[in-house]
C-alpha cells in the first residue's frame, strides 16, 4: 500500500513484538521507513486518531473482543474515514463449508483461531467462520453501522465499514 500511494503514510500496530520488528526491517529495507511505521499495540488500544483508513486484515476473529477493535477503530477514524475489514469467506455454520478451502477453515479455525480468543478472555469467541451477520452486529454496537461488502474471492471476502 505503501508503495502503491506513495503521497500516503502508513502506522502499522500488532501485539507481537517480533513481527513488529520484522515490518520495521521490511520498510526499511523496501526503502519505505520514512512514511511507515511500526509499534507494538493491540487492536483495541492503538494510539493516534484522524484515520483516513484503518484496516483488519484476517485477524478480528481470533480477538477475544473484536467489539473493542471495533469501538476503537470508530473513535479513531478521521470524518469521512473508512474501516476496511478483510476476513475468511466462510458460512456461519461449519456444515455450509464444505469445499476445499471451506475444510481448511474449519481445521485452523479450531486448533489456531478459537483457541487464541478463547486464551484472551473476552467476551467473543468467534473463530474464521463467524459470518457476517455475527461481524456486522458487533460492529454496529461499536458505532461502525454502515457495512458494505466491497469484493470477494473464494478464500476472503473485504468490508468497507463506516460510522
Amino acid at each position: 500500500m505503501a508503495r502503491a500511494f506513495p503521497n500516503s503514510r502508513f502506522h502499522g500496530f500488532d501485539f507481537h513484538a517480533p513481527s513488529v520488528e520484522r515490518a520495521r526491517r521490511t520498510a526499511q529495507e523496501q526503502g519505505l521507513a520514512d512514511r511507515v511505521t511500526f509499534e507494538v499495540a493491540a487492536a483495541d488500544d492503538f494510539p493516534g486518531g484522524g484515520y483516513g483508513l484503518i484496516t483488519f486484515f484476517d485477524c478480528l476473529h481470533d480477538l477475544g473482543d473484536p467489539g473493542a477493535a471495533f469501538r476503537r477503530a470508530a473513535q479513531a477514524l478521521a470524518d469521512g474515514g473508512a474501516c476496511m475489514v478483510v476476513e475468511p469467506n466462510a458460512a456461519a455454520a461449519p456444515q455450509d463449508n464444505i469445499t476445499t478451502i471451506g475444510r481448511s477453515f474449519t481445521a485452523t479455525s479450531a486448533t489456531l483461531c478459537l483457541p487464541g480468543a478463547v486464551a484472551q478472555k473476552g467476551p467473543h469467541t468467534l473463530g474464521n467462520h463467524a459470518g457476517e451477520d455475527t461481524l456486522r452486529s458487533i460492529a454496529s454496537e461499536a458505532g461502525l453501522r454502515t457495512w458494505k461488502l466491497a469484493a470477494e474471492d473464494p478464500a476472503h471476502r473485504v468490508y468497507d465499514i463506516r460510522p
